[in-house]
């Protein structure tokens, strides 16, 4: 620990402390700007994510060009220069899986596999194989925090089933079920999924240095990642002496939302500045209008609280009730035709889940205050749905009904709100709005060069797109002029 503590502080001005209320926190010792990046470390181990649609390279996680391993038939990569990076650990794990039974090779998530890269990517150091550093070794996976004690028996029968698939497959005499166990449940705490610059998951990998980052509901910086390396961005001025925080969950809800996410995942109870307003008067408003019902006069838009007197639920702007017995039926209903629609998005009939997601939404717009989240998680489907079926004209409405929520819940400098300025600008250019384009585009680079710098080829696109768009509405305007 003192050989990263001297690394942190000469490299990246950061500073290891431990807190007795927090474990390890990661502190500021200069201030950071907007943008700048505070962090950046590859996986100690990676895998990319099963799914039948898509295969993905075990490295870089594209899904372009992939071929798969001959040996193993289980590992996939894009060419050899991807292949050789990863050979020194897939030459033992390609091993491993060929002597595998068909049946243990449908056991095989990208939990276990995670596992046992790790073990013999810990051998491979062990045996000098694979250099270690002071930012690569085994020591600062033994260093993380598993919360073994507090997990429930179910899941620590699961960990330990998991634990006895990864000893089948790697068959070594020293090793300890506890200890691999154990092990799980560090992955469940501290693993990161791996995202591209759209915030689609591709893969999961473990980054010991960046699990030292404490969350908050209101981070200071974020974490994006450029290919497989993690990247911790400042998404404002961080002063000398701050805590470097990100978040660890989705933080559009509401506080006992988010509270239980983070209890039930992560075993803590947050008490960063939105969470220690729990049951203050703007927290229960703030609940109300993102996870309650709206008012039944379709012209105010106030928050219902439950009434004692008439056992229904009373609008705190113009008064009036909305009996509990309709929003049951009205619930119910919505309940039943969202199952139905997830059922026919899943099994890939776009339209009928269309016309059902319409239902759905219809439904929500009764039930529901228009900042609702559950009716923005709607909307967000319905515009996905809608560019699938390349209706460009009612995915623009629907992405454009989701921004104002979208800013409401997410702070300004938050990636899921730039790359829904985005989709916007995307859509406005495609059916020829330009000056419209050109202000969502221009939204979504002033929010994502500082989540995602201005180096990846994700963020050059989106600046040439936003040029191209100024380019063509000055032609209109000059060619207007002759």
């Amino acid at each position: 620990m003192e050989d990263l503590q001297k690394l942190l502080l000469h490299d990246h001005g950061l500073s290891v402390s431990t807190l007795p209320e927090k474990g390890r926190c990661l502190f500021t010792t200069r201030e950071y700007s907007p943008g700048e990046i505070i962090l950046s470390q590859e996986p100690y181990v990676s895998v990319p994510n099963k799914t039948p649609v898509k295969s993905r390279c075990d490295w870089c996680f594209t899904s372009s060009n992939v071929k798969r391993c001959s040996s193993c038939q289980v590992v996939w990569y894009c060419g050899s220069k991807c292949q050789t990076s990863d050979w020194k650990v897939h030459r033992l794990e390609c091993q491993l899986l060929a002597k595998l039974e068909k049946n243990r090779i449908k056991s095989l998530t990208p939990s276990i596999r995670l596992m046992v890269k790790l073990y013999l990517r810990r051998k491979l150091q062990n045996e000098k194989v694979i250099p270690t550093s002071v930012t690569d070794n085994y020591n600062l996976v033994k260093d993380l925090v598993s919360h073994i004690s507090e997990v429930e028996e179910m899941q620590l029968v699961l960990y330990a089933q998991m634990a006895s698939l990864v000893n089948i497959i790697l068959q070594w005499s020293t090793l300890n079920i506890k200890e691999i166990a154990e092990n799980f449940s560090k992955l469940a705490c501290n693993a990161h999924t791996i995202c591209d610059s759209e915030l689609i998951p591709l893969g999961t990998g473990l980054y010991p240095i960046v699990s030292i980052i404490n969350h908050s509901c209101s981070p200071n910086s974020v974490l994006v990642f450029e290919g497989r390396i993690a990247t911790v961005r400042a998404m404002q001025t961080i002063p000398k002496g701050s805590e470097v925080l990100i978040s660890y969950i989705e933080t559009a809800g509401s506080t006992m939302t988010r509270q239980k996410a983070l209890k039930d995942q992560y075993f803590f109870i947050c008490s960063c500045p939105r969470c220690i307003k729990l049951g203050e008067h703007d927290d229960i408003e703030e609940s109300a209008i993102l996870e309650g019902y709206r008012c039944k006069n379709h012209t105010c838009n106030g928050f219902l609280l439950r009434d004692i007197e008439s056992k229904g639920f009373k609008c705190q702007k113009c008064g009036v009730v909305r009996e509990k017995e309709e929003i049951v039926k009205i619930a119910s209903e919505e309940k039943t035709m969202s199952n139905k629609a997830s059922v026919a998005l899943s099994s890939c009939h776009n339209k009928e889940a269309l016309d059902m997601y319409l239902m759905v939404e219809k439904l929500q717009v009764k039930l529901c205050h228009s900042f609702s989240i559950n009716l923005m998680r709607t909307r967000e489907t319905l515009l996905k749905i809608l560019m699938e079926l390349q209706d460009w004209k009612k995915a623009l409405t629907y992405c454009r009904l989701t921004i104002p929520v979208y800013e409401r819940v997410y702070p300004k400098f938050h990636p899921l709100r730039g790359l829904q300025y985005y989709t916007c600008g995307k859509l406005e250019w495609l059916l020829g709005y330009t000056d419209e384009a050109i202000k969502s585009l221009t939204q979504a680079v002033d929010v994502l060069r500082i989540t995602h710098g201005t180096n990846t080829s994700f963020m050059k696109d989106l600046i040439a797109k936003l040029e191209e768009a100024k380019a063509e509405a000055s032609y209109k305007l000059s060619s207007m002029d002759d």
